[in-house]
């Protein structure tokens, strides 16, 4: 069984798209809808800007948005059997799979992206990546801190996320190091993404998702907030509202898929960061990037 899976924030690069749209008419089309939709020319920073420019969120999520899903539709022999998206990822994964039109997940990505942005200039907030300590111990240490400090993303057995306000960060990363983590690496990120502090995004995010048309996929969608199959339209909406403020079960969605017998997985955008969390997961399914 074949899975196609869409990275999330922080796979960006300069000159990402530009291969797609010298080389496909269709391509250049969907960039050209792309900065309409936007009313800015986000090609001009992908294709020519600084890694700086790149790093606005306002700039960042669309762009990957934008590689991701216009791969995907350049390849010709697209046939999943499942798909999943890390986080920012799963709007992809949901264009993909054509739960959403591209012109709909754009506009959500782009709404998500500004209200992120707003939400994180109203509560500073950071993240930091866990290496080497229980899914289980990590989670008990964020509740007994006197802060805003939850798991944000279980990314791979051992490699665990927290997100918080910046004093509940800290706090949380002294006494993952004193229950025996190997590493506390706070994360050079904009905000306490997948916390409560991404509260009044999630609701500015929710009011759009009720109001966009979404439609059974051609297969199932792994989603963040439970790591589970779904292919209802409704559930899908309902999982995408909770995703800011819950963590991404990035996880329990490879060992659900595997379960499922998954054995090719394909990540489409840029980057290899699920494919390297994969192999963390098993050393039998093929892994591979897309390729035209």
């Amino acid at each position: 069984m074949k899975a196609y899976v869409f990275p999330g924030q922080g796979a960006q690069f300069v000159g990402m798209g530009k291969d797609l749209y010298d080389r496909f008419p269709k391509a250049k089309e969907m960039f050209s809808k792309a900065n309409d939709i936007l009313k800015f020319n986000i090609t001009d920073i992908m294709f020519e800007g600084t890694d700086e420019d790149l790093r606005q969120t306002k700039v960042t999520q669309p762009a990957i948005f934008l590689h991701s899903v216009i791969l995907a539709a350049m390849l010709e022999d697209f046939k999943p059997d499942m798909v999943a998206g890390h986080s920012l990822g799963e709007f992809s994964a949901l264009v993909a799979n054509r739960t959403l039109t591209f012109e709909d997940g754009l506009k959500l990505v782009y709404q998500r992206a500004m209200a992120m942005q707003k939400a994180c200039d109203a509560n500073p907030g950071t993240m930091a990546a866990i290496i080497n300590l229980e899914d289980d111990k990590i989670t008990s240490i964020c509740n007994s801190i006197d802060e805003v400090v939850v798991p944000a993303n279980f990314n791979s057995p051992g490699q665990v996320v927290i997100s918080g306000s910046l004093k509940g960060v800290e706090i949380a990363c002294e006494k993952m190091k004193e229950a025996g983590a190997k590493r506390a690496l706070p994360l050079k990120v904009g905000g306490a993404f997948h916390s409560p502090l991404m509260e009044p995004a999630r609701e500015e995010l929710a009011e759009a998702i009720q109001k966009t048309k979404f439609v059974r996929g051609i297969c199932p969608v792994y989603q963040n907030v439970t790591g589970q199959a779904v292919n209802d339209p409704e559930i899908i909406k309902a999982n995408l509202i909770k995703q800011l403020t819950s963590p991404v079960c990035w996880t329990q969605t490879m060992g659900n898929m595997i379960a499922a017998g998954v054995n090719e997985v394909i990540e489409v955008g840029p980057g290899t960061v699920l494919q390297g969390l994969f192999k963390r997961m098993s050393t039998s399914i093929e892994l591979s990037s897309a390729a035209i």
